[in-house]
Protein backbone atom coordinates (compact mmCIF):
# COMPACT_ATOMS: atom_id res chain seq x y z
CA UNK A 1 0.00 0.00 0.00
CA UNK A 2 1.68 3.47 -1.27
CA UNK A 3 2.75 5.94 1.89
CA UNK A 4 -0.37 8.44 0.53
CA UNK A 5 -3.29 5.58 0.78
CA UNK A 6 -1.97 5.13 4.18
CA UNK A 7 -1.94 8.66 4.75
CA UNK A 8 -5.43 8.48 3.77
CA UNK A 9 -6.36 5.87 6.41
CA UNK A 10 -4.74 7.65 9.17
CA UNK A 11 -6.54 10.98 8.51
CA UNK A 12 -10.03 9.22 8.02
CA UNK A 13 -9.15 7.56 11.17
CA UNK A 14 -8.90 10.59 13.58
CA UNK A 15 -11.78 12.19 11.60
CA UNK A 16 -14.11 8.99 13.07
CA UNK A 17 -12.28 9.21 16.59
CA UNK A 18 -13.69 13.09 16.80
CA UNK A 19 -17.39 11.75 15.15
CA UNK A 20 -17.34 9.07 17.97
CA UNK A 21 -17.18 6.61 16.18
CA UNK A 22 -15.49 2.69 16.16
CA UNK A 23 -12.83 2.73 13.28
CA UNK A 24 -14.26 0.27 10.39
CA UNK A 25 -17.77 0.25 11.45
CA UNK A 26 -20.45 0.85 9.36
CA UNK A 27 -22.12 3.95 11.10
CA UNK A 28 -18.59 5.84 10.81
CA UNK A 29 -18.58 5.12 7.21
CA UNK A 30 -21.98 6.51 6.35
CA UNK A 31 -21.57 9.62 8.94
CA UNK A 32 -18.13 10.56 7.26
CA UNK A 33 -20.19 12.02 3.82
CA UNK A 34 -22.86 13.54 5.91
CA UNK A 35 -20.36 15.36 8.53
CA UNK A 36 -18.59 16.66 5.00
CA UNK A 37 -21.38 17.89 3.70
CA UNK A 38 -22.25 19.73 7.05
CA UNK A 39 -19.06 21.60 6.84
CA UNK A 40 -19.73 22.64 3.32
CA UNK A 41 -23.53 23.77 3.85
CA UNK A 42 -21.88 26.19 7.01
CA UNK A 43 -19.20 28.36 4.74
CA UNK A 44 -20.78 31.25 4.31
CA UNK A 45 -21.88 32.24 0.06
CA UNK A 46 -19.61 35.40 0.76
CA UNK A 47 -16.67 33.15 1.03
CA UNK A 48 -17.43 31.80 -2.70
CA UNK A 49 -19.25 34.95 -4.48
CA UNK A 50 -16.86 37.41 -5.90
CA UNK A 51 -20.33 39.99 -5.21
CA UNK A 52 -19.81 39.22 -1.63
CA UNK A 53 -16.51 40.08 -1.23
CA UNK A 54 -15.17 42.37 1.11
CA UNK A 55 -13.63 44.87 -1.64
CA UNK A 56 -16.10 44.87 -3.46
CA UNK A 57 -18.85 45.27 -1.04
CA UNK A 58 -16.48 48.25 0.22
CA UNK A 59 -15.76 49.89 -3.29
CA UNK A 60 -20.04 49.85 -3.74
CA UNK A 61 -20.62 52.73 -0.97
CA UNK A 62 -18.61 55.44 -2.74
CA UNK A 63 -20.33 54.70 -6.24
CA UNK A 64 -24.11 54.33 -4.67
CA UNK A 65 -23.76 57.74 -3.08
CA UNK A 66 -22.21 59.43 -6.32
CA UNK A 67 -25.54 58.18 -7.97
CA UNK A 68 -27.50 59.90 -5.40
CA UNK A 69 -25.92 63.00 -5.69
CA UNK A 70 -25.64 62.96 -9.74
CA UNK A 71 -21.78 62.72 -10.00
CA UNK A 72 -20.61 60.98 -13.21
CA UNK A 73 -17.94 58.06 -12.74
CA UNK A 74 -14.49 60.45 -13.57
CA UNK A 75 -12.52 57.24 -14.09
CA UNK A 76 -11.62 54.89 -17.49
CA UNK A 77 -13.48 57.69 -20.09
CA UNK A 78 -13.01 56.38 -23.31
CA UNK A 79 -10.04 58.48 -25.50
CA UNK A 80 -9.55 58.34 -29.09
CA UNK A 81 -6.43 59.49 -30.54
CA UNK A 82 -2.87 60.05 -28.92
CA UNK A 83 -3.02 61.61 -25.42
CA UNK A 84 -0.93 65.10 -24.91
CA UNK A 85 -2.27 68.69 -24.48
CA UNK A 86 -5.31 67.85 -25.66
CA UNK A 87 -7.46 64.91 -25.97
CA UNK A 88 -11.09 63.57 -27.89
CA UNK A 89 -13.57 61.91 -25.65
CA UNK A 90 -16.98 60.65 -27.61
CA UNK A 91 -16.13 63.18 -30.48
CA UNK A 92 -15.16 66.13 -28.28
CA UNK A 93 -12.27 67.43 -28.12
CA UNK A 94 -10.91 68.38 -24.14
CA UNK A 95 -8.00 69.92 -22.34
CA UNK A 96 -5.79 67.27 -21.09
CA UNK A 97 -4.16 67.14 -17.51
CA UNK A 98 -4.60 63.71 -17.56
CA UNK A 99 -1.08 61.86 -19.68
CA UNK A 100 2.31 61.14 -18.87
CA UNK A 101 3.57 62.56 -22.15
CA UNK A 102 5.14 65.17 -20.73
CA UNK A 103 7.92 66.33 -23.96
CA UNK A 104 5.01 65.14 -26.47
CA UNK A 105 6.70 62.00 -27.68
CA UNK A 106 4.28 59.62 -27.63
CA UNK A 107 2.77 60.11 -31.50
CA UNK A 108 5.85 61.99 -32.29
CA UNK A 109 6.20 60.24 -36.09
CA UNK A 110 10.12 59.05 -36.11
CA UNK A 111 8.94 57.05 -32.78
CA UNK A 112 6.19 55.53 -34.13
CA UNK A 113 8.39 54.55 -37.44
CA UNK A 114 11.04 52.97 -35.31
CA UNK A 115 8.00 51.04 -33.24
CA UNK A 116 6.26 50.00 -37.17
CA UNK A 117 10.33 48.90 -38.13
CA UNK A 118 10.63 46.79 -35.27
CA UNK A 119 7.45 45.20 -35.97
CA UNK A 120 8.30 44.64 -39.38
CA UNK A 121 11.35 43.25 -38.51
CA UNK A 122 10.92 41.00 -35.38
CA UNK A 123 7.11 40.70 -34.70
CA UNK A 124 4.50 41.77 -32.56
CA UNK A 125 6.39 39.57 -29.54
CA UNK A 126 9.79 37.60 -28.33
CA UNK A 127 7.14 35.19 -27.64
CA UNK A 128 8.72 34.01 -24.35
CA UNK A 129 11.61 35.01 -21.52
CA UNK A 130 14.82 36.37 -22.68
CA UNK A 131 16.36 33.45 -21.25
CA UNK A 132 14.35 31.13 -23.74
CA UNK A 133 13.72 33.11 -26.55
CA UNK A 134 17.02 34.68 -26.05
CA UNK A 135 17.82 38.29 -26.87
CA UNK A 136 16.58 40.57 -29.52
CA UNK A 137 19.01 43.16 -30.76
CA UNK A 138 16.96 46.07 -29.79
CA UNK A 139 16.49 45.18 -26.24
CA UNK A 140 20.18 45.60 -25.48
CA UNK A 141 20.88 48.57 -27.72
CA UNK A 142 17.88 50.12 -25.42
CA UNK A 143 19.45 49.05 -21.81
CA UNK A 144 22.65 49.97 -22.76
CA UNK A 145 21.86 53.35 -24.26
CA UNK A 146 20.10 54.00 -20.61
CA UNK A 147 23.44 52.59 -19.01
CA UNK A 148 25.33 55.03 -20.64
CA UNK A 149 22.37 57.69 -20.11
CA UNK A 150 23.01 57.06 -16.11
CA UNK A 151 26.82 57.01 -16.47
CA UNK A 152 26.37 53.22 -14.78
CA UNK A 153 27.80 50.22 -16.07
CA UNK A 154 24.41 48.15 -16.90
CA UNK A 155 20.30 48.15 -17.21
CA UNK A 156 17.76 45.54 -17.57
CA UNK A 157 14.13 45.61 -19.03
CA UNK A 158 10.73 45.10 -17.39
CA UNK A 159 7.57 44.66 -19.29
CA UNK A 160 6.00 46.62 -16.52
CA UNK A 161 7.09 49.99 -14.42
CA UNK A 162 4.91 48.70 -11.41
CA UNK A 163 6.36 45.02 -11.77
CA UNK A 164 9.88 46.37 -11.90
CA UNK A 165 10.05 47.65 -8.30
CA UNK A 166 7.48 44.73 -7.05
CA UNK A 167 10.84 42.44 -8.06
CA UNK A 168 13.38 43.59 -8.11
CA UNK A 169 12.92 44.76 -4.26
CA UNK A 170 11.31 41.54 -3.55
CA UNK A 171 13.92 39.32 -4.77
CA UNK A 172 16.67 41.73 -3.44
CA UNK A 173 15.86 41.97 -0.12
CA UNK A 174 14.97 39.53 2.94
CA UNK A 175 13.39 38.73 5.96
CA UNK A 176 17.17 40.35 8.01
CA UNK A 177 16.85 43.31 5.74
CA UNK A 178 15.53 46.61 5.94
CA UNK A 179 13.49 48.75 3.62
CA UNK A 180 13.10 52.53 4.57
CA UNK A 181 11.28 54.49 2.62
CA UNK A 182 9.24 58.37 2.54
CA UNK A 183 6.11 58.60 3.51
CA UNK A 184 4.45 59.12 0.35
CA UNK A 185 6.63 56.55 -1.76
CA UNK A 186 4.72 54.45 -4.30
CA UNK A 187 1.99 51.32 -3.88
CA UNK A 188 4.95 49.29 -6.58
CA UNK A 189 7.82 49.49 -3.80
CA UNK A 190 5.22 48.40 -0.56
CA UNK A 191 4.10 45.90 -2.33
CA UNK A 192 8.09 44.95 -3.41
CA UNK A 193 8.82 45.22 0.78
CA UNK A 194 6.02 42.96 1.09
CA UNK A 195 7.06 40.25 -1.62
CA UNK A 196 10.33 40.50 0.48
CA UNK A 197 9.59 39.66 3.84
CA UNK A 198 11.86 42.65 4.84
CA UNK A 199 11.22 44.76 7.75
CA UNK A 200 9.66 48.20 6.97
CA UNK A 201 9.84 51.33 8.00
CA UNK A 202 8.36 55.14 6.46
CA UNK A 203 10.28 58.18 7.21
CA UNK A 204 8.23 61.82 6.90
CA UNK A 205 7.67 63.12 3.58
CA UNK A 206 11.21 64.68 2.78
CA UNK A 207 12.47 64.79 5.75
CA UNK A 208 16.20 63.81 5.90
CA UNK A 209 17.47 64.48 9.27
CA UNK A 210 14.44 62.31 10.12
CA UNK A 211 15.74 59.11 8.13
CA UNK A 212 19.22 59.88 9.55
CA UNK A 213 17.58 59.79 12.98
CA UNK A 214 15.76 56.55 12.29
CA UNK A 215 19.29 54.62 11.00
CA UNK A 216 21.00 56.06 13.61
CA UNK A 217 19.48 54.28 16.22
CA UNK A 218 18.57 50.73 14.40
CA UNK A 219 20.74 50.19 11.62
CA UNK A 220 22.59 47.67 14.04
CA UNK A 221 19.62 45.09 14.17
CA UNK A 222 19.92 44.42 10.36
CA UNK A 223 22.29 42.80 7.50
CA UNK A 224 20.79 44.68 4.43
CA UNK A 225 19.24 48.25 4.93
CA UNK A 226 17.27 50.18 1.25
CA UNK A 227 16.37 53.41 1.20
CA UNK A 228 13.93 54.04 -1.53
CA UNK A 229 12.56 57.65 -2.83
CA UNK A 230 11.27 58.82 -5.80
CA UNK A 231 12.81 61.43 -8.04
CA UNK A 232 9.54 63.58 -8.51
CA UNK A 233 7.01 62.86 -6.24
CA UNK A 234 3.83 61.29 -8.53
CA UNK A 235 1.75 62.84 -6.42
CA UNK A 236 2.96 65.93 -5.24
CA UNK A 237 5.16 67.10 -7.27
CA UNK A 238 8.13 67.77 -5.65
CA UNK A 239 11.50 66.63 -5.04
CA UNK A 240 14.08 65.08 -2.27
CA UNK A 241 17.58 66.20 -1.26
CA UNK A 242 19.39 64.12 -3.41
CA UNK A 243 22.97 64.75 -1.93
CA UNK A 244 21.66 63.97 1.24
CA UNK A 245 20.34 60.81 0.89
CA UNK A 246 23.60 59.72 -0.52
CA UNK A 247 25.69 60.96 2.28
CA UNK A 248 22.86 59.20 5.01
CA UNK A 249 23.66 56.47 2.85
CA UNK A 250 27.14 56.30 2.83
CA UNK A 251 27.43 56.85 6.46
CA UNK A 252 24.68 53.79 7.76
CA UNK A 253 26.35 51.21 4.56
CA UNK A 254 22.82 51.41 3.04
CA UNK A 255 21.66 50.86 -0.59
CA UNK A 256 20.21 54.23 -2.17
CA UNK A 257 17.10 53.52 -4.64
CA UNK A 258 15.23 56.34 -6.72
CA UNK A 259 12.32 55.50 -8.77
CA UNK A 260 12.56 58.00 -11.68
CA UNK A 261 9.82 57.25 -13.55
CA UNK A 262 8.62 60.98 -13.07
CA UNK A 263 12.00 62.71 -13.16
CA UNK A 264 13.52 61.28 -16.04
CA UNK A 265 13.05 63.88 -18.74
CA UNK A 266 11.22 66.62 -16.34
CA UNK A 267 14.55 67.37 -14.07
CA UNK A 268 17.93 68.78 -14.82
CA UNK A 269 18.85 71.07 -18.09
CA UNK A 270 18.77 68.36 -20.53
CA UNK A 271 16.59 65.81 -18.84
CA UNK A 272 18.89 63.42 -17.43
CA UNK A 273 16.73 63.00 -14.36
CA UNK A 274 17.40 63.94 -10.74
CA UNK A 275 20.92 63.36 -10.76
CA UNK A 276 21.40 65.86 -12.89
CA UNK A 277 19.33 68.43 -10.68
CA UNK A 278 21.80 67.92 -7.99
CA UNK A 279 25.02 67.27 -10.24
CA UNK A 280 25.48 64.00 -8.70
CA UNK A 281 27.30 60.95 -10.37
CA UNK A 282 25.21 57.95 -11.63
CA UNK A 283 27.53 55.29 -9.50
CA UNK A 284 26.43 57.72 -6.30
CA UNK A 285 22.86 55.56 -6.42
CA UNK A 286 22.78 52.17 -6.20
CA UNK A 287 19.71 51.39 -8.03
CA UNK A 288 18.34 53.45 -10.25
CA UNK A 289 14.61 52.74 -11.47
CA UNK A 290 12.48 54.40 -14.13
CA UNK A 291 9.51 54.10 -16.55
CA UNK A 292 9.26 53.58 -20.73
CA UNK A 293 5.53 54.81 -20.16
CA UNK A 294 6.34 58.87 -19.40
CA UNK A 295 8.91 60.53 -21.19
CA UNK A 296 10.17 57.83 -22.84
CA UNK A 297 6.81 57.20 -25.00
CA UNK A 298 6.57 53.58 -24.56
CA UNK A 299 5.77 50.73 -22.00
CA UNK A 300 7.90 49.15 -19.34
CA UNK A 301 10.27 49.68 -16.85
CA UNK A 302 14.06 49.73 -16.00
CA UNK A 303 16.78 49.16 -13.48
CA UNK A 304 20.25 50.62 -13.73
CA UNK A 305 23.40 50.41 -12.06
CA UNK A 306 26.12 48.43 -11.24
CA UNK A 307 27.08 45.13 -13.72
CA UNK A 308 26.49 42.72 -10.36
CA UNK A 309 23.12 44.32 -9.65
CA UNK A 310 22.16 44.07 -13.62
CA UNK A 311 23.53 40.32 -13.57
CA UNK A 312 21.87 39.05 -10.59
CA UNK A 313 18.66 40.80 -11.44
CA UNK A 314 18.95 39.08 -14.92
CA UNK A 315 19.35 35.82 -14.10
CA UNK A 316 16.96 35.49 -10.89
CA UNK A 317 14.17 38.20 -10.47
CA UNK A 318 11.12 36.36 -10.97
CA UNK A 319 9.36 39.48 -12.76
CA UNK A 320 12.02 39.24 -14.97
CA UNK A 321 13.23 35.48 -15.74
CA UNK A 322 9.78 34.02 -15.65
CA UNK A 323 8.05 36.65 -17.59
CA UNK A 324 8.18 37.13 -21.66
CA UNK A 325 10.81 40.17 -22.98
CA UNK A 326 9.91 43.48 -23.94
CA UNK A 327 8.14 43.70 -27.00
CA UNK A 328 10.57 44.56 -30.10
CA UNK A 329 8.24 47.39 -31.18
CA UNK A 330 8.29 48.86 -27.34
CA UNK A 331 12.09 48.64 -27.50
CA UNK A 332 12.11 50.55 -30.40
CA UNK A 333 9.95 53.62 -29.63
CA UNK A 334 11.59 54.18 -26.06
CA UNK A 335 14.93 54.02 -27.96
CA UNK A 336 14.36 56.76 -30.66
CA UNK A 337 12.75 58.74 -27.57
CA UNK A 338 15.82 59.08 -25.54
CA UNK A 339 17.43 60.05 -28.87
CA UNK A 340 15.42 62.38 -29.08
CA UNK A 341 15.25 63.98 -25.97
CA UNK A 342 18.77 63.84 -25.81
CA UNK A 343 18.84 65.84 -29.51
CA UNK A 344 16.46 68.22 -28.29
CA UNK A 345 16.70 70.19 -25.16
CA UNK A 346 14.53 72.59 -25.81
CA UNK A 347 11.80 70.79 -25.01
CA UNK A 348 12.61 70.12 -21.42
CA UNK A 349 12.73 74.10 -21.42
CA UNK A 350 9.00 74.30 -22.79
CA UNK A 351 8.13 71.97 -20.60
CA UNK A 352 9.96 74.12 -17.39
CA UNK A 353 7.92 76.87 -18.11
CA UNK A 354 4.87 75.44 -18.86
CA UNK A 355 4.84 73.90 -15.40
CA UNK A 356 6.19 77.17 -14.04
CA UNK A 357 4.01 79.06 -15.56
CA UNK A 358 0.56 77.50 -14.33
CA UNK A 359 1.80 77.02 -10.77
CA UNK A 360 2.61 80.55 -10.42
CA UNK A 361 -0.84 81.54 -11.86
CA UNK A 362 -2.44 79.01 -9.84
CA UNK A 363 -0.86 80.16 -6.56
CA UNK A 364 -1.70 83.73 -7.43
CA UNK A 365 -5.02 83.01 -7.57
CA UNK A 366 -5.37 81.34 -4.18
CA UNK A 367 -5.28 78.33 -5.18
CA UNK A 368 -3.44 75.28 -2.43
CA UNK A 369 -0.97 73.29 -4.67
CA UNK A 370 -0.12 71.34 -1.76
CA UNK A 371 4.44 70.64 -2.03
CA UNK A 372 4.74 71.12 -6.04
CA UNK A 373 7.91 72.96 -6.97
CA UNK A 374 6.26 72.90 -10.73
CA UNK A 375 8.52 70.01 -12.61
CA UNK A 376 5.31 68.86 -14.69
CA UNK A 377 3.14 67.62 -11.73
CA UNK A 378 0.92 70.14 -9.86
CA UNK A 379 -1.73 69.56 -7.55
CA UNK A 380 -4.95 71.02 -6.20
CA UNK A 381 -5.52 70.34 -3.08
CA UNK A 382 -9.11 70.21 -2.43
CA UNK A 383 -9.09 68.54 0.85
CA UNK A 384 -12.54 66.45 0.46
CA UNK A 385 -12.97 63.56 -1.93
CA UNK A 386 -16.53 64.75 -2.49
CA UNK A 387 -15.24 68.11 -3.72
CA UNK A 388 -12.14 66.54 -5.82
CA UNK A 389 -15.10 64.48 -7.87
CA UNK A 390 -17.47 67.54 -8.35
CA UNK A 391 -14.77 70.19 -9.55
CA UNK A 392 -13.77 66.98 -11.85
CA UNK A 393 -17.12 66.22 -12.97
CA UNK A 394 -17.60 70.91 -13.58
CA UNK A 395 -14.19 70.97 -15.25
CA UNK A 396 -15.35 68.22 -17.50
CA UNK A 397 -18.18 69.74 -18.60
CA UNK A 398 -16.30 73.09 -19.68
CA UNK A 399 -13.76 70.79 -21.76
CA UNK A 400 -11.30 70.36 -19.37
CA UNK A 401 -9.67 66.44 -18.66
CA UNK A 402 -8.34 65.81 -15.03
CA UNK A 403 -8.58 62.93 -12.74
CA UNK A 404 -9.46 63.44 -8.88
CA UNK A 405 -7.50 61.74 -6.75
CA UNK A 406 -9.49 60.42 -3.67
CA UNK A 407 -9.68 58.32 -0.61
CA UNK A 408 -8.07 56.31 0.19
CA UNK A 409 -5.26 56.67 -2.52
CA UNK A 410 -4.94 59.72 -0.76
CA UNK A 411 -5.73 60.76 2.73
CA UNK A 412 -9.20 62.60 2.93
CA UNK A 413 -8.04 65.78 3.68
CA UNK A 414 -5.35 65.71 0.84
CA UNK A 415 -7.64 64.74 -1.54
CA UNK A 416 -6.99 66.46 -4.87
CA UNK A 417 -7.43 67.18 -8.53
CA UNK A 418 -3.89 66.17 -10.10
CA UNK A 419 -2.39 68.33 -12.89
CA UNK A 420 -0.15 66.77 -15.59
CA UNK A 421 1.69 69.06 -17.66
CA UNK A 422 3.36 68.91 -20.93
CA UNK A 423 5.46 71.03 -23.21
CA UNK A 424 2.71 71.25 -25.88
CA UNK A 425 0.48 72.76 -23.28
CA UNK A 426 -0.32 76.85 -24.35
CA UNK A 427 -0.30 79.53 -22.21
CA UNK A 428 -4.06 79.91 -23.04
CA UNK A 429 -5.03 76.18 -22.35
CA UNK A 430 -3.24 76.89 -18.95
CA UNK A 431 -4.45 80.17 -18.15
CA UNK A 432 -8.21 79.51 -18.56
CA UNK A 433 -8.03 76.09 -16.56
CA UNK A 434 -6.78 78.13 -13.35
CA UNK A 435 -9.20 80.85 -14.09
CA UNK A 436 -12.45 77.95 -14.05
CA UNK A 437 -10.23 76.32 -10.97
CA UNK A 438 -10.11 79.31 -9.04
CA UNK A 439 -14.26 79.81 -9.45
CA UNK A 440 -15.00 76.22 -8.41
CA UNK A 441 -12.62 76.76 -5.18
Amino acid sequence: MSKSSLGLIAKNQLIDRFLGKKVGSAGAAAALPAARAAQHAAIPDAFCRFDRHPGYEKMQVPKVAAGRLGLVNPFFKVHDGVAGATTRIDGREYINFSSYNYLGLSGHLAINKAAKDAIDRYGTSVSASRLVAGERPIQRELEQALAEFYEVEDCILFVSGHATNVSTIGYLFGPKDLVIHDSLIHNSVLEGIKLSGASRRSFPHNDHRALDNILEEIRGQFERVLIVVEGLYSMDGDVPDLPALIDIKRRHKAFLMVDEAHSLGVLGATGRGIREHYGVAGKDVDIWMGTLSKTLAGCGGYIAGESALIELLKYAAPGFVYSVGLAPSLAAASLEALRILQKEPERIVRLRERAQFFLQRARQAGIDTGYSQGYALVPVITGSSLKAVKMSDRLFENGINVQPIIYPAVEEKAARLRFFICAMHTDKQLSSTVDLIARLV
